[in-house]
């Protein structure tokens, strides 16, 4: 099978959730002379928003990166994707129940909701881990010729990604603020575990139409 019709759901699912995003950024009724008050409210609410639409939109910078090694699909890594996509979804719940936390400022919801939102990036990273593994026992699916070496240096990063998540809901026990740091870490790390794979995909992309030549 090709691999247009699933790169158009999963650029469609993840514009969708990217827009779903700033819904949650709801009118208040705001009095004379109380805006300031009701934008420091909402503080929470942005941060958590930020956060959220880089981490999806890394996400989505992943998938097509990794689409690019992929020549055709078959049952089996539709699937897999349809699962991956699942889990991205989930981004968007747990960003709801993290502000509200904050919002609220109950140590024991914000510890919850800390949690929740680590069991879902830990999901996420499991998916993509899923997907690496699949493909590589797969190798008439995606075409690596030339950039294995390269490739091996940065295949276990959603694992690495899962390390710290968990390291951040055991520090949930201990401090909120030590868990969040380590959720925002785990972001972070996302993003320059994207920036390592896109640099070794784009190697092999320039190798063949080197060799095309």
């Amino acid at each position: 099978m090709t691999k247009e019709r699933i790169n158009a759901l999963s650029d469609g699912v993840f514009a969708i959730l990217l827009t779903i995003l700033i819904l949650e950024f709801k009118p208040e009724t705001i009095h004379p002379g109380s805006l300031a008050h009701v934008l420091g409210q909402q503080v929470p609410l942005f941060l958590m928003y930020a956060m959220s639409y880089f981490y999806v939109g890394t996400s989505w910078l992943f998938h097509h990166d990794y689409f690019l090694s992929v020549k055709h699909t078959n049952r089996t890594l539709n699937i897999l994707n349809l699962g991956l996509l699942f889990t991205v979804t989930l981004v968007n719940y747990a960003m709801v129940l993290l502000i509200e936390a904050l919002t609220n400022g109950n140590r024991a919801d914000i510890q919850i909701a800390f949690i929740v939102y680590d069991v879902v990036a830990i999901l996420i990273s499991g998916s993509f881990l899923v997907v690496y593994r699949f493909l590589e026992s797969n190798p008439e699916l995606r075409n690596l010729n030339g950039i294995e070496q390269h490739y091996n240096r940065i295949r276990m990063d959603p694992a690495r990604s899962v390390c710290i998540y968990l390291l951040s809901i055991g520090a949930s026990f201990f401090s909120n603020v030590l868990a969040g740091a380590l959720l925002v870490a785990g972001v972070i790390f996302h993003f320059v575990a994207y920036l390592r794979f896109s640099k070794v995909i784009h190697i092999g992309v320039k190798k063949q139409a080197l060799n095309k030549r």
